[in-house]
């Protein structure tokens, strides 16, 4: 059985470990300061085995967080091993409203991620083309392990696979082609998707399951079916999702750190299913009225001129904060005020529409919020 598959090479398990089980281990931290492929893999694999904490470092930051690791491998060197107290990760969150912040994540709380994940999808071959330096990307690794299957390290649009893990992106360059006839689902995460692209998805034949998580809990905590454009769907086994009196989405599980986390995002339920609406710190105060960004965002990506676009509020004399849109134009559009004010309250309507060549976004294709004021 292979355990990782990339474009330079494929490993089994036997061989994995054995490349692992040689590598110089000399700290109970170990930064791993490698590019994704196959020498990330077998580092990755080595702090299994030796029972110490991995913290996957950004190679594209150029200010690297070790986050106090007494090793750091930028090769592989072979050695002697040092046996730690037990295996884990520290994470850095992605960013999104601040610093980077490091997260570590217990042996036992991945396996219960893991476990939670693949009760409700079969693991076979996941594709991975995300960051190994995000606990998106690091879990696929590490769920496909857990079970001994087989994880790929690769391109999008890498064939042959049963799962991929991908950003909404990554599956809006896809969409236009048809799936690999071997795809059973694509786990959608680490941005919300518009319902444009799953409506998209879903008409070119594409087994989208949104799903929604974060560091502090291993990844994902809710996965919707496949064909469900509105909502992020229902907790995973073992995991409970409340929502406190603002609407604040509150995770408690075997997978979460601390036990129970206040994830900052504001949700509502659909039956069952959970929606999440964005991040509390995200929302616009505009002439005391709340404007949640990722409504008005979807509205305009309804309109089929604009590819991307993101809101946020703009400091006001008037308004307090005034509600901006930036839009990505695939085609000259008309006035998206006017297309705006026909599906929106308003004073949700944006104040101003500005067109730009790209967003801010991070690894993840999470939109950089606090880079558009």
């Amino acid at each position: 059985m292979l355990a990782i598959e990339t474009p330079a090479g494929s490993l089994t398990y036997d061989e994995l470990d054995e490349r692992a089980s040689a590598v110089r281990i000399s700290a109970p931290r170990v930064a791993l300061a490698l590019p994704p492929g196959l020498e990330f893999a077998i580092a990755l694999r080595a702090c299994m085995l030796a029972g110490v904490e991995a913290v996957p470092v950004d190679l594209r930051e150029p200010s690297r967080r070790l986050a106090g690791a007494g090793q750091v491998l930028e090769q592989i060197d072979n050695g002697r091993q040092e046996k730690g107290a037990g295996f884990g990760l520290v994470v850095h969150t992605s960013g999104t409203t601040g610093t980077p912040r490091p997260i570590g994540l217990s042996h036992a709380q991945i396996q219960a991620n893991s476990d939670a994940v693949t009760s409700v999808i079969s693991p076979g071959r996941w594709l991975c083309p995300l960051p190994l330096s995000h606990i998106g990307g690091l879990m696929v690794l590490l769920r496909s392990w857990l079970t001994r299957t087989t994880a790929v390290l690769g391109p999008a649009d890498t064939p042959d696979v049963t799962v991929a893990s991908l950003v909404p992106t990554q599956l809006a360059r896809l969409i236009d082609r048809p799936p690999p006839s071997s795809l059973e689902c694509v786990m959608l995460g680490g941005a919300p998707a518009d319902p444009t692209l799953l409506v998209r998805a879903r008409d070119a034949g594409w087994p989208v399951r949104p799903s929604y998580g974060l560091t502090q809990a291993c990844s994902a905590v809710a996965l919707a079916d496949v064909g469900d454009l509105e909502t992020s769907g229902r907790p995973l086994p073992g995991v409970t999702i409340d929502l406190a009196a603002d609407g604040e989405i509150i995770v408690s599980g075997p997978s979460v750190v601390g036990g129970t986390h206040a994830t900052g995002d504001l949700g509502a339920w659909l039956g069952d299913r959970l929606v999440v609406h964005g991040r509390k710190v995200d929302t616009i105060v505009s002439g005391g009225e709340n404007v949640m960004p990722q409504e008005v965002e979807a509205v305009l990506l309804s309109h089929p001129a604009v590819a991307e676009a993101a809101v946020f509020g703009r400091p006001s004399a008037e308004w307090g904060e005034a509600v901006t849109a930036f839009v990505v134009l695939r085609d000259e559009a008309p006035d998206l005020r006017e297309f705006a004010r026909s599906r929106l309250a308003p004073f949700k309507v944006p104040k101003a529409i500005e067109e730009v060549a790209e967003l801010p976004r991070n690894a993840a294709g999470k939109i950089l919020r606090r880079e558009l004021a």
